[in-house]
């Protein structure tokens, strides 16, 4: 299939399309972001790979991260993180504090603020170098060195993350958070801050179209079934409050951040990663949903 003259015609199409999204401007260093990039990497598990646009640019991947702390903690702690956090779409916003006192400090998934910050007091407890480790787990699935956290956008996180200091200290009120907060919270902020561009982020998330197993490696990262699980959080609970929308237009697994970035697997065939900064209301990028709606349909390449 000629990915790249797919990825041409939606993005002409997407051209006579307004773009009505703004920047995550309430972190401050995000506000600063070009908003008119726009880019998209693909690779299928044979290794073939189609890039477009500005695939090679570095952004802040936010909420994307999300998913590698939780593997990265399902790896380890393998049933016993569902004593900590659930697994059922949030319904409210991602940072909402309404939901998590009703639950009792017991976030509804790991991919909602409260859920990621729980899954970072859970890799505090088994890591000996927790920012190190994460770090080099993320460099092993993909072939690039240069992925990093950006300390600018970790302390403006920090310096305005006055609700996700909330959440963490209703948790403890509760007794799910066992660490101390700053430990917690420091990790939390620099995984939130992970740059990478549409090419690593593509490959990056490669291993979950792959059974669990990283293609350029053969390292086993997660059981087929447990992958199966992470892909199944992924499509009910990776778009915040708008993930029945992206299941319906799109029909992938995936995962969003404030950061513009959207990345999706089809098992066994691809990994995709689009990026447009501009947001819509729920906080997902609003061409990136749109160019991978169009993009499934086109290609008729859908998990439905």
């Amino acid at each position: 299939m000629n990915y790249s003259k797919t990825f041409q015609e939606i993005y002409n199409e997407l051209q006579r399309v307004e773009d009505i999204g703004q920047v995550a401007n309430y972190i401050p260093e995000l506000a600063h972001v070009n908003p008119n990039q726009f880019g998209v990497h693909l690779i299928t598990v044979n290794g073939e790979y189609f890039a477009f646009g500005d695939a090679d640019v570095k952004f802040s991947i936010q909420s994307i991260a999300k998913v590698f702390s939780f593997v990265l903690a399902y790896s380890r702690v393998k049933s016993n993180i569902w004593e900590r956090m659930d697994l059922e779409p949030a319904g409210t916003p991602f940072n909402s504090l309404v939901q998590l006192e009703y639950d009792k400090g017991i976030p509804r998934n790991p991919f909602i603020n409260a859920g990621a910050i729980v899954v970072c007091d859970i890799l505090v407890d088994e890591l000996a170098s927790p920012r190190e480790n994460v770090l080099s787990f993320i460099r092993s699935l993909t072939k690039s060195s240069t992925i990093d956290y950006n300390p600018l956008v970790a302390h403006s996180e920090k310096k305005s993350g006055f609700r996700n200091y909330a959440l963490v200290n209703l948790m403890k009120a509760f007794g799910n958070i066992k660490n101390d907060i700053e430990k917690v919270m420091d990790l939390y902020f620099s995984i939130c801050s992970l740059e990478m561009n549409c090419k690593e982020l593509s490959e990056s998330f490669l291993f979950l179209a792959n059974n669990g197993i990283v293609p350029h490696t053969g390292e086993k990262i997660l059981s087929p079934s447990r992958t199966k699980r992470t892909n199944a959080l992924m499509q009910t609970c990776g778009f915040y409050d708008e993930a029945g929308q992206f299941t319906f237009k799109v029909g992938l697994p995936g995962k969003s951040g404030v950061g513009g970035g959207i990345v999706a697997v089809h098992p066994e065939k691809y990994a995709i990663a689009v990026w447009s900064p501009r947001l819509n209301k729920k906080g997902n990028s609003y061409k990136g949903m749109l160019f991978l709606e169009e993009f499934t349909t086109k290609t008729k390449l859908s998990i439905f």
